[in-house]
């Protein structure tokens, strides 16, 4: 059991650092709200206050729409704020919580997000290739970065997904200090 001590320890530790990084990602995103809100309040404005059409403003909403629900994702997903059927959660023990999570991390959020990663990686190199921009002549000729959101949000949550296997596993193995950090 002792030997186990340091080995659960240190893969807290790692769950803990990756919490932290998505967690500093999920803050900067957060901004993405305020971000949305004031893009279209001036698109609101300038189109029928001022009679002025601006669609690189109406692309800006879009992006930041984008960045912050990709970018937000494994920040909500350490916070525990994604929708789930609660069936075989809702008042379940911490060990099975544990194995519930641990499950659905390697059966489904780590393939899933890992073949959306492997399948946007062309969609994306193509698009930089070309430097792609807006069809609209007066919009963004930033489509690329707006592209790059989406292996971006693969890699965020695979990174949070190891964590949350690591805290699951810590709980199995009987670590009380990972239960209490994975019910936060």
């Amino acid at each position: 059991m002792s030997a186990r001590r340091p080995l659960l320890a240190a893969l807290t530790a790692l769950a803990d650092r990756i919490d932290r990084l998505t967690g500093a990602v999920f803050r900067v995103a957060a901004w993405g709200a305020l971000a949305v809100v004031l893009i279209q309040l001036a698109v609101v404005l300038a189109r029928y206050g001022l009679g002025l059409g601006a669609p690189w403003l109406q692309e800006s909403a879009v992006y930041a729409h984008a960045a912050l629900f990709l970018l937000a994702a494994a920040g909500t997903l350490a916070r525990d704020g994604h929708v789930r059927v609660d069936l075989f959660y809702a008042g379940a023990s911490p060990r099975r919580k544990a194995v519930v999570d641990a499950a659905g991390t390697v059966l489904f959020l780590l393939p899933v997000a890992a073949a959306l990663l492997w399948l946007s990686l062309p969609y994306v190199g193509r698009s930089w290739a070309i430097l792609e921009r807006s069809r609209e002549a007066s919009g963004l000729p930033l489509v690329f970065l707006l592209k790059s959101l989406i292996p971006a949000f693969a890699v965020l949550l695979m990174v949070q997904g190891v964590a949350q296997l690591l805290r699951a596993l810590a709980v199995l193995a009987g670590d009380a200090p990972a239960a209490a950090a994975a019910t936060e």
